[in-house]
């Protein structure tokens, strides 16, 4: 096998022996689920369970109040549509300009329907990322959600937690964080930053697989919640058949719905458990995204990422030249085995476990060759 230069960790993570790993968790699924006999259910929904014991490990989330979702864009319908009444309409629900797109796209349909004002920071001009300054500069208490974005996935900027959530408490606000591009890679725990719900998926840092993403609410809230989004599964009792008698599940379970999707869950618990047993994967990252600054610095490029690690995620992106036909690169590199990718002219590089001092040294031999 070529060695490869792998930076795509704000995309699908990887550690060595996953294949291995995730080879072995299916196949066993196959073993059970292709069986005739009536284990398949009992089996699979304790995996299911070992997944969100590894969650909420992984955040410090109290017991019941974390479930499964297909990803973050169901999970964040299932929250709004659950909502107290009055919690959004007539109000703001604030969001940056730099959040991942498809959550923008939800709230942007359903902000007719809700009856709320979609309120999108812009990012200023000529700069990479929407700056905590101007969230709070636009957060009143007529915001009903304010829905923050833990790392972005375009600049790797990362939010003051600490400093965003206080504001939100003072004005009244509820408080979601779309934790995908920054969990695995930087430290979060809802010990420290008590927001009202995060979303989150299982791929990128984590090293999981698409389809296995998770919902949290702190339960009080949990309580207050009727998720429009329902079935079978959303009751404490799902075995219940009384068509008239449906009763929401008393914790995170009521933001189940129909059969759940165990598959996806069951082939991330590889990479969860391996991720919970590592404690220098930031410690390399960083001297990788050291490494890659100097690089990019060394030849003029324009960094589009904070330099002060203490406001960047995992990753390092930088502008190309408006000459560099940014797409042509990512395939130039591709043949090379250095794996990579851009939106826009923004060069995406994200190294992980198995990204190497050399692979970066490669990288930028290339890239030099181009630019």
């Amino acid at each position: 096998m070529p060695d490869r230069g792998y930076f795509l960790y704000h995309s699908i993570g990887q550690y060595p022996g996953k294949s291995h790993d995730m080879a072995t968790a299916l196949a066993g699924f196959s073993d059970v689920w292709g069986t005739p006999d009536d284990s398949q259910w009992p089996s699979v929904l304790t995996k299911r369970q070992e997944f969100l014991t590894l969650w909420r490990d992984l955040i410090d989330a109290p017991d019941d109040t974390l479930t499964s979702a297909e990803n973050v864009t169901t999970a964040l319908f299932s929250i709004l549509g659950g909502l107290p009444a009055g919690q959004l309409r007539g109000k703001r629900v604030l969001i940056g300009a730099d959040c991942f797109p498809s959550l923008h796209f939800l709230l942007n349909g359903l902000a007719d329907r809700m009856g709320f004002t979609l309120h999108t920071v812009p990012i200023r001009d000529g700069a990479f990322w929407v700056t905590d300054d101007d969230l709070l500069d636009a957060w009143g208490a007529d915001v009903g959600l304010a829905l923050l974005t833990f790392v972005t996935s375009t600049s790797s900027h990362r939010c003051d937690l600490k400093r965003l959530i206080a504001h939100g408490r003072q004005v009244g606000s509820l408080i979601g964080v779309d934790l995908t591009q920054g969990i695995g890679i930087i430290p979060f725990s809802l010990n420290d930053y008590a927001a009202d719900f995060v979303v989150s998926s299982s791929l990128k840092w984590l090293c999981g697989t698409s389809g296995a993403g998770i919902i949290q609410m702190r339960s009080d809230l949990i309580e207050q919640t009727t998720p429009e989004l329902r079935g079978w599964f959303s009751q404490d009792n799902p075995f219940s058949w009384d068509l008239n008698g449906f009763d929401y599940a008393p914790d995170a379970r009521r933001f189940d719905h129909g059969t759940p999707s165990v598959l996806a869950c069951l082939g991330s618990i590889p990479a969860l458990r391996w991720h919970a047993g590592q404690t220098d994967l930031l410690v390399h990252n960083r001297a990788l995204t050291d490494l890659i600054i100097k690089a990019a610095d060394d030849v003029s490029l324009t960094l589009a990422t904070p330099r002060d690690e203490g406001q960047r995620g995992g990753s390092v992106m930088v502008q190309l030249p408006q000459k560099i036909d940014a797409q042509a690169l990512v395939g130039t590199l591709r043949a090379q085995n250095i794996h990579v990718d851009c939106r826009g002219q923004i060069l995406r590089l994200s190294p992980g476990a198995i990204t190497s001092v050399t692979h970066v040294e490669g990288l930028f031999h290339a890239l030099n060759a181009v630019i």
